[in-house]
């Protein structure tokens, strides 16, 4: 006899969505991350959402992460010294800001299957950065002055896209951004990477809120309270965790991981 699909809201249960919420959120505390890209697979996969509502889903929650995780922060880096190269975020946010609003913009209108295409990718992209760019060390800024100046908003414009297109915070790339080009010690880039990423993510979720695919937020809000919730409990943890597990292991690990969630998305086609 053949098994009959259960119904999306079938497989949203409270204790699922805080279980991956939990889980996802240990993963991203682990490695200094929001852990939405390891989310959008799952709201895609497991929970049955079409790709532009698990983008805008991933959206909201990952804000909630972001803004949170700033002050969870402030112990190791004081908002003081963030404050104090207020000059970085500024030259950042100029392109993140305007790549933030094109990249919801085109997400809106493409169709299903090529958005699923284009998270596919960008899922495997960040695979790659996630290795080879988050464990490097800053010996210095790359370029000063005006080159500097303009590369960074450059590397912003991008960096806002693609945290627009895939509902991230956009951490996996800023960091490296941060150290590289700037120079930052790789904590102090963390803490600016969240200083970047709330107005950038607020400028996308703002563009999205123009159209109706929005309406998926009201439709399932306690999903998202609960799974939202269950991120944060996670990064918590996760954060405590840190230092428990070898990166050298994590890493790929975690990269792996996104390049399955690449294979399963782009099926979604």
């Amino acid at each position: 006899m053949a098994l009959t699909a259960l119904p999306p809201s079938a497989t949203r249960s409270a204790p699922a969505a805080f279980g991956g919420g939990a889980i996802i959120g240990a993963l991203g505390g682990l490695i200094g991350l929001g852990g939405a890209e390891f989310r959008l697979p799952l709201l895609i996969g497991a929970f049955r959402f079409a790709a532009l509502e698990a983008v805008i889903l991933n959206k909201a929650m990952s804000l909630v992460v972001v803004a949170s995780a700033l002050p969870f922060r402030a112990a190791a880096v004081p908002f003081g010294e963030v404050a104090a190269h207020w000059q970085i975020i500024v030259n950042l946010l100029a392109g993140s800001l305007l790549g933030a609003w094109f990249g919801a913009g085109w997400a809106i209108r493409l169709k299903s299957k090529t958005l699923y295409r284009v998270i596919a990718i960008m899922l495997g992209l960040i695979a790659i950065v996630l290795v080879i760019g988050h464990g490097t060390v800053g010996t210095g800024a790359i370029l000063t002055g005006i080159a500097q100046t303009v590369v960074g908003v450059i590397a912003g414009f991008g960096i806002g896209i693609v945290a627009a297109l895939l509902g991230v915070a956009g951490g996996e790339l800023l960091i490296p951004t941060l150290v590289l080009l700037f120079g930052a010690d790789i904590k102090l880039a963390g803490s600016l990477s969240l200083a970047v990423s709330l107005p950038t993510m607020i400028v996308g979720f703002t563009r999205y809120s123009r159209d109706r695919s929005f309406a998926v937020l009201g439709q399932n809000r306690s999903f998202v309270g609960v799974m939202a919730a269950g991120s944060i409990v996670g990064s918590f943890i996760g954060g405590r965790l840190l230092g428990l597990v070898p990166t050298p292991v994590l890493l790929p690990l975690l990269a792996a991981i996104l390049v399955i969630s690449a294979v399963k998305v782009w099926r979604h086609t």
